[in-house]
């Protein structure tokens, strides 16, 4: 009976332990269904954003294709109107002289219509005008402007003014019918030349053809120009920026709320799931992987908490274009009321925490308004006070090869410093800004003034080389 008893007892034991680990397994279940609704949940989300980020983007094309084609349309129809009011001034022209003709039919005396037939062959028309022929030579592209000149093929003193007309464009040679903008028309141009001042040179060339105009007709086309207009084109780099500083393209301006909502999303990504993943692996034998996720387009991805964002007291942005080869120049505006912000370059390593101009891997101007006012240079943790007024805009020019970064006036091109280095590797526009906002011009060509205090400071000595010796790496 005992024995009997014992193995009872044994038996409701393991039932009570199969019992518990059933229980066990129906929570782990329980507790992986929960988070597998959360992750679908999560990642229905995410898809939802990833197809609104991509509805934009067709909207963007759709706009731009839109603007394009009324463009177009807007410069055909204003030369189709232009062609049809010559037309009609020729045929009331032909209509007098139709009319005169038939008068002088019923001319029956002989002096008369001698007289009459004297004035008619004295009639001349106009000719269609020779295409002009655009001098490549005589063309000059500084200081983001473009001076186009041309010649007729031969006198012509019937010639009323010239039509000049120019696009964009990434291709070099002769301008290609698909994937290019529309032509920009200048009308009523009188003389052999035309400058095209305050551009922004966002493409690599441009196009230029031209045509002559009398007062009855247009005549055809000059061959196509293309002249080559490269400038430093970039953006702010919204995907490694501070989460307390909204960036938009060129803009960036402080949000001392920016980061709270976003802060405690990226934690929440970063821990989802991590025990429902470990118990699916343990209990299931098979599953579908997710999909890698990737950003569309040049589009910045969504905030993810990449180790590359900076944080801290760095409220620092970069642009998305670095700098490996040549001279580039772009102004920065602050707002007014900005409290503190520096302007400068960095290496692409330059650490999350790091402040521009508190380590080796970058160089700025620094402009502090907050409690007292400032204004330096700072390198590798060295400050330099500068000893001049804070421009309203300031220009930054890097000769990338020389090793040259300095700094002006965007509006007088005064000189407020340069920082003589070797860059080692490729850097990139950094830009911190607290309490207040700053604004980017870009595309811009090397200012002549620039070019020349450039080599005439290359050629001093002296009191700027004995400064820059202060911070210099």
């Amino acid at each position: 009976m005992d024995s009997q008893k014992e193995a009872l007892q044994r038996i409701i034991s393991t039932l009570a332990n199969k019992n518990d680990e059933i229980q066990n397994f129906i929570d782990t279940l329980h507790h992986t269904l929960k988070g597998v609704q959360e992750n679908s949940s999560n990642i229905l989300s995410e898809l939802d954003e990833e197809f609104d980020s991509l509805y934009s983007i067709l909207d963007e094309v759709k706009e731009s294709m839109i603007n394009c084609i009324k463009q177009e349309q807007a410069r055909k129809s204003q030369e189709l109107q232009s062609q049809i009011s010559q037309c009609n001034n020729a045929l009331e022209n032909s209509e007098e002289l139709l009319e005169f003709a038939t008068r002088s039919l019923d001319i029956k005396e002989p002096e008369e219509f001698s007289k009459e037939r004297q004035m008619l062959q004295t009639l001349k028309f106009l000719p269609v005008p020779k295409a002009p022929e655009i001098d490549p030579v005589e063309c000059l592209v500084a200081d983001n402007s473009v001076t186009v000149a041309w010649r007729m093929p031969e006198e012509d003193n019937k010639i009323d003014h010239f039509i000049l007309e120019h696009r964009k464009t990434n291709f070099d040679g002769l301008p290609r019918v698909k994937d290019e903008r529309c032509w920009e028309i200048i009308d009523n141009i009188k003389g052999t030349e035309y400058t095209l001042s305050g551009l922004k040179f966002d493409s690599k060339y441009m196009n230029f053809r031209v045509r002559a105009c009398n007062k009855a007709v247009a005549g055809e086309y000059s061959d196509p120009v293309t002249l080559e207009t490269k400038a430093l084109n970039f953006n702010l780099d919204n995907s490694s920026s501070h989460l307390n500083l909204k960036v938009e393209d060129t803009c960036v301006e402080w949000d001392p709320t920016g980061g709270k909502g976003q802060e405690s999303k990226i934690k929440g990504k970063e821990n989802k799931g991590s025990v429902h993943v470990t118990s699916l692996k343990k209990h299931t034998r098979s599953g579908t992987p997710s999909p890698k996720r990737t950003s569309v387009g040049s589009r910045p991805p969504a905030v993810r908490g990449s180790r590359d964002r900076f944080t801290g007291e760095s409220y620092t942005v970069l642009g998305d274009t670095a700098i490996e080869s040549g001279q580039h120049y772009w102004e920065v505006k602050a707002q007014k009321d900005c409290k503190s912000y520096s302007v400068g370059v960095a290496y692409k390593t330059l650490g999350k925490f790091d402040q521009l101009g508190k380590t080796n891997t970058s160089w700025c101007i620094h402009v502090n308004n907050w409690l007292q006012n400032t204004f330096a240079a700072k390198h590798n943790n060295k400050v330099k006070a500068l000893d001049v007024t804070v421009p309203e805009k300031i220009g930054v020019f890097c000769d990338f090869d020389g090793g040259q970064l300095s700094f002006y006036d965007a509006n007088s091109k005064q000189l407020l410093y340069s920082f003589k280095t070797k860059f080692t590797q490729p850097v990139l526009p950094g830009f911190m800004v607290w309490c207040g906002g700053l604004s980017l011009s870009t595309g811009m060509q090397v200012p002549s003034a620039v070019r020349t205090l450039q080599k005439s400071e290359n050629g001093m000595t002296g009191s700027a080389s004995s400064l820059n010796n202060v911070v210099t790496q």
